[in-house]
């Protein structure tokens, strides 16, 4: 692996940080280098940083498509396993000039990298603080979650209710809460909504495995198609998250493309790709089971519907929307209702619709401020350790090929050796034939048990 090169400025002078994004699919990518320029504090009102990307190896490495779509740049941008991304940090030239570094990853990749730097780091006082967080709502596994993020110097809750959800739990485990820093979600943006297209335009933005079955997948699809048939004054649009062979952040074993490869779609109906915040300056309605789109577009405040038709259950996500006022069926959509959002609602969720948006990030910005010009930070501390832990954390650090103090196990891939190019080919056939099963094989069998 090339040796990081110092950076010409630092932020304790008023100039360029230098920030380090891990992430681990295109979806944390884009989240995980939109907060790194949300956070820096800004000089002369303007963040100046130099962004220094690393893909953490595995089955949701983005493709080239996915990062032109997300379309954040970085200075630098490599792929590595976190065994590589941790020797390039562990270097005193990397520890003296980066200044932050952030996590963007699932949680137990970021609690194998906390252990991973704080090994790398040893008794160093001066070194990068560490940002993590959650990409969109947090619905679902939220002690677990949070704990395997417990030890970054921030974590960040995209709003006031999840950053109160956040200190409950570490205060409740007698873990400490200050690391959590209430912001907003770093992608919102974009135009408000200003009145009718011409076309007016419905987009359902499909999420990777929400619902999961096909039956549920193939309902979705035909009343989204029917809705078209209906009004067909009316542009509807099925918003894509990636095409088959691709993986986001979670697995999608039935995309929706081929379950509408056979079916007869009417002239107003088509399937499309995209950044998200640029479908959303066409959109006159937005339709979704439970995806970060909808708090995107309630941003914007544009009409947004969270689908009923499946149930309101936690298993959907679409449960975290009661109170909203967004609740609603393809019934009632059809017959034209257009939902009116609960304004304390959207406030408690992050959605800052009435113009604060540029202040969201300022607490944070502050924090990272004082941190950055303290004399000496203390090591990493996660709550989870092989005392508070022993018969989880280690595994966790395992899969990342580290042992329980932190250290690369033996064999670890090493960081100053180019894979080869039979490597490379083997490494590239190895992640097709894993896409392959989950879409094509996996849901074969499935039915097959089913039988």
């Amino acid at each position: 692996m090339p040796a990081v090169t110092p950076a010409s400025t630092s932020a304790s002078s008023g100039k360029a940080l230098r920030v380090a994004v891990l992430a681990d699919s295109d979806t944390r990518w884009k989240w995980g280098a939109l907060t790194a320029k949300r956070i820096a504090p800004e000089h002369a009102g303007d963040p100046d940083i130099r962004l220094d990307g690393f893909l953490l190896r595995g089955r949701a490495t983005p493709t080239a498509r996915q990062l032109d779509e997300v379309g954040v740049r970085a200075d630098s941008l490599r792929e590595v396993t976190g065994v590589e991304f941790l020797r390039a940090m562990g270097t005193a030239e990397a520890a003296d000039t980066y200044d932050i570094v952030v996590l963007a990853l699932v949680g137990g990749g970021v609690q194998a990298m906390l252990h991973g730097l704080r090994h790398a780091w040893g008794a160093r006082t001066r070194r990068p603080l560490v940002v993590t967080g959650y990409v969109g709502v947090v619905y679902e596994k939220l002690a677990d979650g949070l704990l395997l993020r417990h030890g970054a110097d921030l974590v960040l809750a995209n709003s006031r209710q999840d950053a109160d959800r956040f200190r409950a739990v570490y205060e409740g485990v007698g873990a400490d809460a200050s690391s959590v820093t209430e912001v907003a979600l770093p992608f919102l943006g974009g135009k408000p909504y200003e009145g009718t297209n011409d076309p007016y335009t419905v987009v359902f933005a499909v999420q990777p495995s929400v619902p999961a079955g096909r039956k549920d997948r193939a309902y979705l699809l035909n009343r989204l198609i029917r809705h078209a048939r209906l009004h067909p004054d009316r542009q509807v649009l099925l918003k894509l998250r990636s095409k088959p062979g691709e993986q986001t952040t979670h697995i999608e074993e039935l995309p929706y493309q081929k379950l509408a490869q056979k079916t007869d779609l009417p002239a107003n109906f088509r399937l499309g790709y995209g950044n998200m915040g640029e479908v959303l300056d066409t959109t006159d309605l937005l339709v979704t089971i439970s995806s970060t789109a909808a708090l995107e577009s309630l941003h914007r405040r544009i009409p947004t519907v969270v689908l009923t038709d499946l149930g309101i259950r936690e298993a959907l996500g679409n449960h975290h929307f009661v109170g909203s006022g967004c609740l609603a069926s393809w019934d009632q959509l059809d017959a034209g209702h257009e939902p009116v959002p609960d304004p304390e609602w959207v406030a408690r969720q992050g959605v800052v619709a009435d113009g604060s948006y540029a202040t969201a990030f300022d607490a944070a910005r502050d924090r990272i401020a004082k941190l950055l010009d303290a004399a000496e930070l203390p090591p990493l501390a996660p709550y989870y350790t092989t005392v508070t832990a022993p018969g989880y954390l280690p595994g966790i650090l395992a899969r990342h090929h580290l042992g329980p103090d932190g250290g690369p196990l033996p064999g670890a891939p090493a960081a100053d050796r180019q894979a080869g190019p039979v490597r490379q080919i083997v490494r590239r056939a190895a992640r097709g034939a894993y896409r392959h099963g989950v879409q094509r094989v996996a849901p074969v069998i499935r039915r097959m048990g089913e039988l």
